[in-house]
């Protein structure tokens, strides 16, 4: 088994990563600065596993901090999920997205090539598809500039990773590209708890079912697409967590540079997804329609079959269990870990 530095590993999909690597039987040490989650999550998930990890408070981009980790924890691979995600934000303070996702990123890579640890998975997106390929995204379409400063983020350190891998033969790097993860544990114990108004339609439709919010607002609904929403391929944050764990499981054995997208394929509108979650959960959910998002695509979704063939992930839950999950948890946890 093998030791893995998890970086933002307090986050919501690096909680979830960090259960599904100790019940794999890894050791597990989490960096994170705690900007935009709880350290709550992960008592929860030493509880969740009845197993124990690190933690360690802390910022990518402190160099020193790293060499201390190296020198400490003999690693043999990490995930690197830590870095700043809302979209709209990104556009309004560039530079600090620049900093923590850019510089971050450049910041653990000299740290690992000091330390000799030369195994990387990287938390990608869809966004580094751009706006000029039509679904379902293949790996190997050519990549466009996101329309956003945080997809242009995800696009540069895809391509530092790259290059870095084309230098030197020893790296063996893993692109995992997400799509719209949703959902949470099975147990309600941990999910999404966004800071403020949350930028994913997921939690913002489980805050409107709690009471937290007055209503959804759908926007846009005029595209070309079956019933005028946007439509997005939403994927269980627990399959996403277990692509995770096969993608070290396969960079602990190959070398160069790989992308891998990781979605269910399957383009799910915004209104299909609410009217279901009535349906799943019994409650209804007010909405109105609302102008249309600058920077939205009508639809975009996943081919996966490289992910499917190469890595032997399939997705297990479909759109039913992520709104039951993503409900449960909210239900349990009405304020997210501080309630």
């Amino acid at each position: 088994m093998a030791k893995i530095l998890v970086t933002g590993g307090a986050g919501y999909i690096g909680s979830h990563t960090c259960v599904e690597l100790l019940n794999a039987r890894h050791e597990v040490i989490v960096l994170d600065n705690l900007c935009n989650s709880s350290s709550e999550s992960l008592s929860r998930v030493e509880k969740l596993t009845k197993k124990s990890l690190t933690f360690v408070e802390g910022d990518i981009r402190d160099s020193q901090l790293l060499d201390q980790v190296f020198q400490q924890n003999s690693i043999d691979a990490v995930i690197h999920f830590a870095g700043l995600k809302a979209v709209g934000e990104s556009q309004q303070i560039p530079l600090a997205y620049f900093d923590n996702n850019i510089a971050g990123s450049i910041s653990l890579v000299q740290a690992m090539q000091r330390a000799q640890v030369y195994k990387l998975v990287f938390s990608s997106s869809a966004t580094v598809y751009g706006e000029d390929n039509p679904s379902p995204y293949q790996e190997d379409m050519p990549l466009s500039m996101p329309n956003n400063n945080y997809g242009y983020t995800k696009l540069v350190v895809e391509q530092m990773l790259e290059k870095v891998a084309i230098a030197d033969e020893r790296w063996s790097i893993a692109l995992l590209r997400y799509f719209n993860p949703v959902g949470a544990h099975k147990s309600g114990q941990i999910g999404e708890d966004p800071l403020g108004i949350p930028n994913n339609l997921m939690p913002f439709v489980t805050q409107v079912a709690v009471g937290l919010r007055e209503k959804l607002s759908i926007f846009g609904h005029d595209y070309d697409t079956a019933d005028g929403t946007c439509e997005r391929d939403f994927i269980h944050v627990v399959d996403l967590a277990k692509a995770h764990v096969l993608a070290i499981q396969n960079r602990l054995k190959h070398q160069g540079c790989r992308a891998w997208n990781i979605g269910t394929g399957q383009p799910i509108s915004v209104l299909t997804l609410k009217d279901t979650f009535e349906k799943v959960n019994q409650i209804q959910i007010p909405f109105e329609f609302a102008a249309r998002r600058d920077g939205d695509l009508a639809s975009f979704y996943a081919d996966n079959a490289r992910a499917v063939k190469e890595l032997g992930w399939t997705p297990e839950y479909g759109l039913e269990d992520m709104l039951a999950d993503s409900w449960k948890w909210q239900k349990q946890n009405p304020k997210g870990y501080g309630s």
